[in-house]
């Protein structure tokens, strides 16, 4: 059975490949999603994604809860006194206190290796998996492509969508790896592209993990380092370093909280 659907997907793969190259036109619905997914393994394949990703681009489903999801973003609208009480502050600022007194070292060498302090690192790992508590049960390959195909942020989510399914290639992820609504996966909630782009191993065993916690730790910092973060300088509103939080999450009042919550777990 497993064979013969190889030989399935090969011969699709094969299909979506011939011929004359086809611009994969975006859809505000699931009717036109399968035309485009063969339309973008030519795209994906020039990009230089191999078989196995393009057989996870093959298998992706229209991810109906996704586009749910990012029509109804209501948290980051908001008021910052709302937002860190919805997002629970002040449970993230005591745990991540005790999760950098469990480990100072492991912290102390990011910190000395990205320039970037506990506290962010922290802040970050709890606002967007509970500190790994919940990753997501969303196909990270359906997500990811299906945002892709999605005529709202087309543009934005293509780059992604050809990221996961070079991680797809490398073995980092599957094309059944679940991350959250939008594609985001591991610990921190990497974007396919930035896990591709800025990931790194933090744990030493020759392999990028984001689902590893001390890969992903690592990930991040290197991320906001890569992105202009200034070892030594302040990340509070006003300072060098607050700047290079908007890279992370553009929302003003993620931002802030980010910011308010760092220096709660550092101080």
């Amino acid at each position: 059975m497993r064979h013969f659907k190889t030989t399935l997907i090969s011969a699709t793969l094969a299909a979506a490949l011939a011929g004359p190259v086809v611009a994969a036109q975006c859809g505000n619905n699931a009717g036109g999603f399968n035309a485009w997914k063969a339309a973008f393994a030519s795209e994906a394949k020039r990009a230089g994604v191999g078989d196995r990703g393009l057989a996870a681009l093959v298998n992706a489903k229209y991810a109906t809860g996704t586009i749910k999801a990012d029509r109804n973003q209501k948290s980051f609208k908001y008021s910052l006194d709302k937002f860190m009480k919805v997002r629970g502050a002040p449970a993230i600022v005591s745990k991540g206190r005790k999760l950098k007194s469990r480990n100072p070292g492991f912290y102390a060498s990011l910190e000395k290796r990205y320039g970037v302090p506990a506290g962010v690192l922290l802040a970050i790992h709890g606002m967007e998996t509970g500190f790994g508590g919940f990753m997501g049960n969303s196909s990270v390959v359906s997500a990811i492509t299906t945002l892709a195909y999605d005529c709202r942020r087309s543009a934005f989510f293509v780059p992604h969508a050809i990221g996961a399914l070079k991680l797809v290639d490398r073995g980092s992820i599957s094309g059944s790896t679940k991350g959250a609504k939008h594609g985001e996966l591991g610990h921190t909630q990497f974007l396919p592209g930035n896990a591709l782009q800025y990931g790194v191993d933090g744990s030493g065993d020759g392999r990028v993990d984001l689902y590893n916690q001390a890969d992903a730790m690592a990930s991040t910092a290197n991320f906001l380092r890569k992105k202009g973060w200034k070892a030594g300088q302040g990340y509070q509103q006003g300072q060098p370093n607050y700047r290079v939080l908007k890279q992370w999450n553009a929302a003003t009042v993620y931002q802030q909280s980010l910011a308010i919550m760092g220096a709660q777990i550092d101080g």
